[in-house]
């Protein structure tokens, strides 16, 4: 099995853990061919949304096995988050790992991720992206919308290195990283280039975080 981070374990010793909270995600992904600007291949398009909290993460949610299985909760999540039904085998399971510890919230009780990635044709794909922005009932609540991965990289670094440069919740960049290498998406030296830049723009987003700072508590002395 692809090894990710620390704390994998099998399916069938996730679903005997005692007292753990369980939660279920998938990316979705197509290949294309269009092209950016007409010139700019985008290769595959890759479904991520931004969450109620800011994060980027991937679509899906609690489930409780005990009640369902982890695929017909993670579908359940899916029509709710996406607006479609879309199903989900065992055989878009990729791992099961322990949650880092952020991730757990308040609840004393550890949690479990269990990730997907399913394979869908491009109009399939543009389909949940207009039931997302239209029927689904999340939409605009738990959900701020669904974007797109740029795989590409543009001159100053635009594209894959500025978007994973965001804030994700959990684990979701470092499935997002291993799903783009184990299926061959993005190029090891791409991606590594793509990482590089995305680490300076932190540190050059740390900075202007700090000056805002300063902005901040310079205007409420003044009030």
């Amino acid at each position: 099995m692809w090894q990710m981070a620390s704390g994998q374990l099998s399916r069938a010793e996730a679903l005997v853990c005692s007292g753990c909270r369980h939660a279920c995600h998938v990316m979705l992904y197509s290949d294309t061919k269009t092209k950016l600007f007409g010139r700019i291949p985008i290769r595959h398009i890759i479904l991520m949304q931004m969450r109620f909290d800011g994060l980027l993460g991937f679509p899906g949610g609690l489930v409780n096995p005990s009640e369902e299985t982890l695929e017909a909760g993670l579908s359940r999540e899916l029509l709710e988050e996406l607006g479609v039904a879309l199903p989900i085998s065992v055989e878009d399971h990729v791992d099961s790992c322990h949650a880092p510890a952020s991730s757990s919230s308040s609840s004393s009780s550890q949690l479990i991720t269990h990730f997907y990635v399913k394979k869908m044709e491009e109009e399939q794909i543009r389909e949940v992206e207009r039931a997302a922005a239209s029927t689904a009932a999340d939409h605009g609540q738990e959900v701020l919308g669904m974007v797109r991965v740029p795989l590409y990289t543009m001159k100053g670094g635009g594209g894959l290195a500025s978007f994973l440069s965001h804030s994700f919740i959990g684990n979701a960049r470092s499935q997002l990283i291993d799903s783009l290498l184990r299926l061959n998406l993005v190029a090891p030296e791409e991606l590594h280039k793509a990482l590089t830049h995305s680490l300076g723009t932190h540190t050059h987003t740390a900075e202007d975080l700090k000056a805002a700072l300063a902005q901040t508590e310079a205007r409420g002395k003044r009030f």
